[in-house]
């Protein structure tokens, strides 16, 4: 078996709304071949199921970096699915996960309704000493 490798995962919602601005954003970002790409309800709602995808990634292609993105008017979270919420969902999904994997960069957006991409955190493994 060969091995096949990718420099990310990026995991966001699957709100059709978002997708034109998530599809050129990611080419912009990480071109056509080098991220694997999940898309799950809630996007960090259900962190489980985003750390099974990113323990296969990291397993299988070899990952460098894991992104994270939430979108504003997320019917996932309901009523509860204000700013700080996702702000704090992204910010625990990080810190579980520079736990878990801790050789993996970690990035965190939230991806406004007019299609803006605000950055919350970045981690750089290579930056620190």
């Amino acid at each position: 078996m060969s091995e096949h490798t990718t420099h990310a995962i990026v995991v966001h919602c699957i709100d059709f709304r978002f997708q034109k601005y998530l599809d050129a954003w990611l080419l912009k970002c990480f071109g056509h071949d080098n991220f694997d790409r999940v898309a799950l309800a809630g996007g960090v709602f259900d962190f489980y199921a985003v750390l099974r995808q990113i323990e296969i990634s990291d397993r299988l292609h070899k990952i460098e970096k894991v992104v994270l993105i939430n979108h504003e008017d997320c019917g996932a979270y309901g009523k509860e699915g204000n700013y700080a919420r996702h702000k704090a969902d992204l910010e625990e999904a990080e810190r579980k996960i520079e736990a878990l994997f801790p050789h993996l960069d970690v990035e965190t957006y939230y991806l406004h309704l007019n299609g803006e991409f605000e950055q919350l955190s970045r981690t750089h493994r290579s930056d620190a000493s």
